[in-house]
């Protein structure tokens, strides 16, 4: 059971301090492991003993308690937050340090994920649930900039039926957000059983996954609110096309120009 639930189930029982307290905590789910006891007192105008009740109340043996259990359901995306919408400049400060995370000067591992996809012979993007999304993104703009381009798993097919045909010289490019689908250890297992280059793009949660791989790209969720940002996400699928189409040079912009053709001939778009 989640602190919220726990805090509503029980709210009617609490005395009125004890009941501010719980408000301060509804409050700060999202950053909760960032407080000590003494500055939830503070902020609550309580006492230390009260808070104390509280967590009793509560279930929890400790405010450490309190703050493993914030902190191991906002590692797994559950969406913790203040009632009330961060500030902007807050969310902005936030996806720019998500960004930089990501995009770090002295890391070379986005320029080997972009030779990589660039010189493979076929390319699977796969990506589940949350991931599905960029997954799909990333598919869409590679096979702007070249061919052999595919997304897994399609409506009706198995994740075996799509892994198959990989081999040396392809590559898995496998999205593995946080709140993956049980299984996903066999998943990237299976991937590299391939032979193919595999390469991670996940968040943190999926670190443990990292020496499996052959290419690992951490990009952070993190967001002051209580639902995850995929801004910078969305950010490395732009920057990994753009690599991608660089790197295929003149054969990579005919592509482009014939795609664009093949819009206006079907009439596919509306460009007004």
């Amino acid at each position: 059971m989640s602190i919220e639930q726990r805090v509503h189930e029980h709210y009617a029982e609490l005395s009125p301090q004890e009941q501010r307290a719980a408000d301060v905590i509804l409050d700060h789910l999202d950053d909760l492991a960032l407080y000590s006891s003494a500055e939830l007192a503070q902020m609550s105008g309580v006492s230390r003993a009260t808070l104390s009740r509280l967590y009793r109340h509560l279930g929890f043996e400790s405010f450490t308690e309190v703050k493993e259990v914030a902190r191991s359901l906002r590692q797994q995306g559950v969406p913790l937050g203040p009632d009330a919408d961060p500030e902007l400049a807050q969310h902005l400060d936030q996806e720019l340090k998500n960004l930089r995370r990501a995009f770090d000067p002295a890391d070379d591992r986005l320029a080997r994920a972009v030779s990589s996809i660039a010189g493979a012979g076929r390319i699977l993007v796969v990506g589940m649930r949350n991931s599905h999304p960029v997954a799909l993104h990333l598919k869409q703009q590679l096979q702007q900039a070249r061919d052999g381009v595919r997304l897994a798993p399609l409506p009706g097919q198995t994740l075996g039926e799509e892994l198959v045909d990989m081999g040396p010289g392809d590559a898995i490019v496998l999205v593995g957000f946080r709140r993956r689908p049980r299984g996903f250890d066999k998943l990237v297992e299976g991937c590299v059983a391939t032979g193919a280059e595999v390469l991670l793009i996940a968040d943190g949660t999926a670190r443990r996954h990292a020496t499996e791989v052959g290419l690992w790209i951490e990009c952070p969720l993190d967001s002051m609110g209580a639902f995850d940002s995929y801004a910078a996400a969305m950010s490395l699928v732009a920057r990994l096309a753009n690599g991608v189409l660089v790197a295929t040079g003149p054969e990579g912009r005919r592509r482009v120009g014939r795609t664009a053709e093949l819009y206006e001939q079907l009439d596919e778009l509306d460009l007004r």
